[in-house]
């Protein structure tokens, strides 16, 4: 039947215009454009392959602080081992050049340090165990006498018999601690076994990384190129000098300190003036951040036994020597060896407790000196700009500092302003 023009058949879309061209056909197997068929949800071939590395390392890294959590222990062992090497390596190579062995050499270094350890223990022990049968039978004296010299320096009148009728519940008190700590000797006998275990165990790390260091280091430098071994090689050296000063100059001080107290100690008739002078001398100086409260505690309670007045005068004078030493003694015998500001020393003091106890506060004021001391070897500096906010000193004192600079200094300065 013909067509008049513009009549459409019943089977052509509306919207499309007579001319246009039709479609290609679609390949032979492939879903209709449109139907959301099988091809338009297929996944990607390397999906699998991501989702199964993605739970690989998923896994592999839980696994790891697994390990990590399960071997923190040995870990910190190893680390106190390395800092003891390090602490102890300035001196054996000192000697291995000299012609001793490095085994020999370690193993002497081990008799000094457990010579000065056991004098050290066997004279505060004694102290302490004298001074405290001491304190515990003439304690009501001692409250007697002190409250005595209260009431007459500060006009009290404080009661020794309200005093004395409280002791026996304190006294009752700690009897019953005391018994019950001497019920768990299970515990504690477990507890100083794992304890010299543990010491055992440093001391073996310590005397083969101290024996094996330079085996060790060309073990590790076989296994990096050239350019890698200089950097590792520098980062080793400045950790052994870092931590060899920092227990030479910690050992210094302490001996400057154990002298002034012994003077200070002997001269208020304070007993017992050469060990307590060694006590404050070597717990101030070793023992980071509580370690000068400590160490001042022990002279000023033994002072109590002569007089309150004299614990007085010992408190005033370890103050002050600690202001003394922190201004004036530590900077100038620390300058070499720990070049760090003592905030960034106290910072570095708390993350090293935070992260890994007693022994994080021990490594820590070395770990930084070494960073500190390989950053400033490598990364480069500039010179700052002349502004007002990176002025270190008011512009009178810089004037009068360069007045006081020899001559050449005054001209070299001159040039420089004049290019400025």
């Amino acid at each position: 039947m013909p067509q008049t023009p513009g009549d459409r058949p019943a089977y052509e879309p509306a919207d499309v215009p007579p001319d246009a061209a039709s479609p290609p056909p679609a390949p032979p197997g492939a879903a209709p454009a449109g139907t959301g068929g099988a091809g338009s949800r297929r996944m990607p071939p390397w999906l699998p392959r991501a989702f199964a590395l993605g739970g690989v390392i998923t896994l592999a890294f839980l696994a790891l602080l697994w390990l990590l959590a399960r071997l923190r222990g040995l870990l910190l062992l190893v680390l106190v081992s390395l800092f003891l090497a390090f602490a102890i390596e300035p001196a054996v190579n000192r000697l291995a050049a000299r012609g001793w062995r490095r085994g020999a050499a370690t193993g002497l270094m081990f008799v000094v340090i457990a010579v000065l350890l056991a004098a050290f223990v066997g004279g505060i022990g004694s102290l302490l165990a004298t001074q405290t049968s001491h304190l515990i039978n003439g304690f009501p004296g001692y409250v007697r006498h002190v409250i005595d010299w209260v009431n007459a320096t500060f006009g009290t009148r404080l009661s020794r018999d309200t005093l004395f009728q409280r002791l026996p519940t304190v006294t009752g008190t700690l009897s019953r601690h005391v018994s019950g700590l001497a019920q768990n000797v299970w515990g504690i006998g477990t507890t100083a076994f794992g304890v010299i275990f543990k010491a055992l165990g440093v001391l073996l790390f310590t005397f083969y990384l101290s024996v094996q260091g330079p085996q060790l280091r060309r073990t590790v430098c076989s296994l990096l190129p050239p350019h890698r071994q200089r950097a590792v090689l520098r980062a080793w050296e400045i950790a052994i000098d870092k931590t060899g000063g920092y227990i030479y100059s910690r050992a210094l001080l302490a001996l400057i300190s154990a002298v002034a107290h012994y003077i200070a100690l002997a001269g208020l008739g304070v007993p017992y003036a050469v060990t307590l002078a060694l006590w404050v001398g070597v717990v101030s100086q070793f023992i980071p951040a509580v370690g000068t409260y400590l160490a001042g505690a022990v002279p000023v309670l033994i002072a109590l036994t002569r007089s309150p007045s004299t614990a007085l005068w010992i408190l005033l004078f370890i103050i002050a020597y600690q202001q003394i030493e922190n201004y004036l003694l530590q900077p100038r015998i620390t300058a070499r060896t720990l070049d760090m500001h003592p905030a960034v020393a106290f910072g570095l003091v708390l993350a090293g407790v935070a992260v890994a106890g007693p022994v994080g506060a021990l490594v820590a004021l070395p770990f930084g000196a070494s960073v500190q001391a390989f950053a400033g070897a490598y990364v480069r500096r500039y010179e700052v700009e002349e502004h007002p906010l990176t002025r270190t000193m008011p512009p009178r004192r810089e004037r009068r500092a360069s007045r006081r600079a020899p001559r050449w200094a005054r001209r070299w300065l001159g040039r420089l302003r004049r290019r400025k």
